[in-house]
């Protein structure tokens, strides 16, 4: 008779089958958030206020930059007025001198045509003393013509006779009594006076009265 003890197998069941994993993963997360722990701060945070300060500074930098923009534009602006002013001023100086040298560009050779215009008057005085209708006819018409081109140039007559002496047009060469010119003016003309454009570019001498002759004593 056999006496020998059965084996016992044991036998695995459906929750032996199954590992056991949450101990496992427990131990994975402590090694996590110790890595973190030892790793520390992120070295270059850039939180989101600093964007907003950036933004704050960099509005006043453009303010200031449009300021001093319109700044330099005034600055400018005003520069071009006075510009713009000065050289209507220099336009304006430039045609007024233009004028007035066109104007008197030729006064030298009509003051050096003055004496022919006397000689010929005294030529017409003489011609009409002499009686000479020929040649008085000819005089007058040669000193017609030419105070019609001294006239074409501006060149006109100073007036003497009987009036008020005027040292600005006039030089005295004597005085008379006169009883038909009051005192101070002009009674007779030596030499013709000329203005061109209203410049005087020679005097007329005259004779001015001194007035009426004293009376003779008794």
């Amino acid at each position: 008779m056999d006496t020998r003890e059965p084996v016992k197998i044991p036998v695995q069941t459906d929750d032996d089958t199954l590992p056991d994993t949450s101990a496992a993963w427990n131990s994975a997360e402590e090694t996590e958030g110790t890595r973190d722990r030892d790793a520390g701060p992120d070295p270059d945070p850039q939180p989101q206020t600093e964007e907003g300060e950036e933004t704050a500074e960099a509005a006043p930098d453009l303010e200031q930059l449009l300021a001093e923009a319109k700044e330099e534009n005034r600055v400018l602006y005003d520069r071009l007025l006075r510009l713009t002013a000065e050289f209507d001023n220099y336009k304006k100086r430039s045609d007024r001198e233009m004028t007035e040298f066109r104007k008197f560009a030729a006064e030298r050779l009509l003051r050096d045509l003055l004496p022919v215009a006397d000689n010929l008057e005294r030529a017409l005085s003489t011609a009409e003393g002499n009686g000479s209708k020929g040649l008085t006819e000819g005089v007058e018409l040669t000193l017609r013509a030419l105070h019609k081109v001294l006239e074409r140039y501006g060149v006109s007559p100073v007036e003497a006779v009987g009036k008020p002496f005027d040292p600005s047009f006039h030089e005295a060469m004597m005085q008379q009594p006169s009883s038909d010119h009051p005192e101070g003016s002009v009674m007779g003309e030596v030499q013709k006076g000329y203005v061109l454009s209203g410049r005087l570019i020679r005097p007329a001498l005259v004779i001015v009265s001194s007035g009426a002759p004293a009376a003779p004593e008794q």
